[in-house]
């Protein structure tokens, strides 16, 4: 069982530990102090819960459907990414966003989770890693190292964003200066125009 839950959580944290527009948005928000616990939360539960479908067996059904819409969330993901890269770009030329705030965040929280739930649940890619590779390679166990494996990929996820969101939230007290947020903003902003493109182009494709 040890081995089982070793291989899922490798796998499971290194399908995450590239930085995507999901990770990016929890970076940002952890260093503004933004809802970082229900954050964090909100990105473990979401891997749990496409994990669980994944293993399930019911990733049978849902490949289909991933597949039949792919081209539409890739062009949709695509045009969201480029509109969540204009506002960060925004955000790096502006010092009342800047100066963002725990007073302001909470008032946004809506806003916020509004943005996480589409970079999370309109990615394809999301999908293809959790409900149909993680849930594949789940195939070649049974029972409790079924289990195993699965929670081995769960757990992976809770300590990634837990580690990302927390570590963050740390080092954000030597990035008080504004210079130092815009730099984050205007990066963030060159990787959603890339990730834009790359779903673009990878939509074209399909």
């Amino acid at each position: 069982m040890t081995s089982a839950f070793l291989t899922g959580f490798t796998l499971g944290f290194s399908l995450i530990l590239a930085i995507g527009a999901q990770n990016a948005f929890v970076l940002r928000n952890a260093i503004n102090r933004s809802n970082v616990g229900k954050i964090v939360l909100f990105c473990a539960l979401s891997d749990a819960f496409l994990i669980a479908v994944g293993v399930s067996g019911i990733s049978i059904l849902l490949n289909r459907i991933i597949i039949h819409y792919s081209t539409w969330m890739l062009y949709f993901a695509a045009l969201w990414l480029f509109i969540y890269g204009i506002l960060r770009l925004r955000a790096a030329f502006c010092d009342s966003d800047v100066t963002y705030t725990s007073a302001q965040s909470s008032s946004n929280s809506k806003s916020l989770f509004i943005h996480l739930f589409i970079l999370t649940f309109l990615n394809p890619h999301v999908y293809l890693d959790t409900v149909v590779l993680i849930g594949t390679i789940s195939t070649q166990y049974r029972d409790e190292l079924k289990i195993a494996f699965s929670l081995g990929a769960i757990f992976s996820s809770f300590i990634f964003f837990f580690s990302l969101g927390y570590g963050a939230r740390y080092a954000s007290k030597f990035l008080t200066r504004p210079n130092s947020l815009r730099r984050l903003d205007l990066g963030i902003a060159l990787l959603m125009f890339g990730l834009a493109l790359n779903f673009f182009f990878e939509a074209r494709t399909v």
